[in-house]
């Protein structure tokens, strides 16, 4: 009963928003948040003050993805009514006019690149709108940026599910973490082989991918090959590295129409000079740059955005003691009187720092007049009014079903176990699934990995499993529920200007998302076999 109700909600919130007749987010995350409230307080029997102090953390949690969703719908407004928008669209298609390749340049190599420097579910907002101005339908784009941004989640962020969300477990050390990362790299490049090209299909018809199939594998190789090599040494910067290489790669293979079916009018007119497109894609590369300057721990500026220093601190009575740091970290710690503590990196969240930021310097630069800087300000403002309800529920439903407290376990962990016990010795080709589900509901693969890593661990000794292959399915699960993901979904449907769309694009995302799981399931079976 303890598994049942835990689900519960979670099937719930499926059905509601995959039903004929959905329930959009903003509706149907309120319900089943609402519903999970009671049942924690009834029938587990939790601490009152500490399920109120989770919610209080979701509701605060949630201003995370909400200025970073924010941030991006800004930061786009910014360059489509500067112009900067049009110059890139002009230019792309001056490389050429061929969706596959386009879709290929934008929503694989780029993205990719973005991933791999920020992470926090940014590559599908920024990507997307970018593909919907060069003339893809919204739904279909929503749908090819969260399946491709799955590959590189692994080394997301500059490796952070990889180094933080799994190096926290007992004996996983530098050597044990270079390990399990080249195994998900291995995992992550087999499945590249079909993903992307099934991400196609989701945007433009089989036809058109298969006339241009060469095309979409020399880029998915120029970026995998490097992403695996890279894996071999390190485990921070595959995704930026195979990122990098894979867009210079595709964009000069798309110029020479290498791979791709020859058609009347492949290009446009290249009429844009070097000098206006540097200046036109000054908001995509300054925003790369700086993520990278800020994410690379080597060069030093990271620990002077998330220095927790108190400069000013208060009592908030039982709502918690109240700090702010100099690096401008906003912490709130014993919520309620409780453990239950919440922080905000103002510096570090991609929202301010780099979205609003570079938006404020592409204004300068273009001579933005008043007209385009209000219409930027307030047509965010308004794009981000039913995703606010959407994200404050789907934390709050979040923090509680993760909530621990004495003598009642977390429902994530009752279900996980619940789901090891029934496969036993078959859990291997089933481990993926799990990190999946702990993306799906987290939004985070990092938070997946701190949440089931533990439990996947102990699973693969109980069992005699491989530690460091099971480990590594935990992140590819995590990788690839990105997919399915509800703070994914609602973040690029919230870009794309896109309503009550969400149930009806994951009920088609899932397909992937489980093709992936079988492809992890049976690599991961080789790998710890062979390796």
């Amino acid at each position: 009963m303890p598994v049942l109700l835990s689900l519960f909600p979670i099937v719930f919130l499926i059905y509601l928003m995959t039903k004929k007749k959905s329930v959009p987010s903003f509706r149907a995350l309120p319900i089943v948040a609402v519903i999970l409230y009671l049942l924690k307080l009834t029938y587990f029997g939790a601490d009152a003050n500490l399920v109120n102090a989770s919610v209080v953390s979701g509701l605060l949690t949630a201003l995370v993805p909400i200025s970073i969703i924010w941030g991006a719908i800004f930061f786009f407004k910014t360059m489509e009514y500067t112009g900067a928008m049009d110059t890139i669209r002009t230019w792309l298609n001056g490389v050429t006019t061929n969706k596959v390749a386009q879709a290929m340049i934008v929503g694989w190599a780029f993205a990719f690149l973005i991933e791999g420097a920020s992470g926090f579910g940014t590559p599908a907002a920024i990507a997307a709108p970018i593909l919907v101005g060069l003339g893809f339908p919204a739904v279909r784009v929503a749908m090819l940026c969260l399946i491709m941004n799955s590959v590189p989640v692994h080394f997301g962020a500059v490796g952070t599910p990889g180094w933080f969300g799994l190096g926290q477990l007992p004996g996983i050390g530098h050597e044990q973490l270079l390990d399990i990362g080249f195994r998900a790299a291995i995992i992550h490049s087999v499945a590249a082989l079909v993903i992307p090209v099934i991400a196609l299909t989701f945007a433009l018809s089989f036809a058109e991918v298969k006339k241009n199939i060469l095309f979409v594998y020399l880029s998915i190789l120029s970026t995998m090959i490097p992403y695996l090599i890279a894996a071999r040494f390190d485990y921070e910067f595959p995704s930026v590295v195979a990122g990098t290489v894979g867009l210079i790669f595709s964009v000069v293979i798309a110029k020479q129409g290498i791979g791709l079916v020859r058609e009347e009018g492949s290009k446009g007119p290249n009429s844009i000079s070097i000098p206006a497109l540097i200046k036109a894609s000054f908001p995509l590369w300054g925003t790369v740059i700086i993520l990278l300057l800020t994410r690379i721990k080597q060069i030093g500026i990271k620990p002077l955005l998330t220095g927790s220093n108190t400069w000013i601190e208060a009592s908030l009575g039982t709502l918690g003691d109240f700090s702010l740091s100099s690096s401008l970290v906003i912490t709130l710690k014993t919520i309620f009187g409780t453990d239950t503590d919440w922080k905000y990196q103002i510096l570090y969240v991609p929202s301010l720092v780099p979205f609003i930021f570079i938006s404020v310097i592409t204004f300068f630069m273009f001579k933005a007049n008043k007209e385009a800087i209000s219409r930027t300000v307030s047509e965010s403002f308004l794009q981000m009014q039913k995703p606010v309800i959407a994200l404050l529920a789907a934390l709050v439903f979040v923090k509680l079903l993760m909530l621990k407290t004495p003598g009642v376990e977390a429902n994530t962990i009752l279900i996980g176990k619940a789901l090891a016990d029934t496969m036993g010795a078959q859990w291997q080709f089933f481990a993926s699934y799990l990190g999946a589900l702990g993306a799906f509901f987290s939004g985070s693969n990092t938070v997946s990995n701190l949440t089931f890593g533990g439990i996947q661990l102990a699973i693969a000794k109980d069992l005699g499993l491989h530690t460091n292959t099971i480990l590594a399915m935990q992140s590819v699960g995590g990788s690839m529920g990105n997919m399915v993901c509800i703070n994914n979904i609602v973040a690029v449907c919230s870009v794309l200007g896109l309503s009550a769309q969400e149930g009806f694009i994951m009920k088609r995302t899932v397909v992937p998302m489980l093709i992936y799981g079988i492809i992890a399931g049976i690599v991961g079976y080789i790998l710890s076999q062979a390796l």
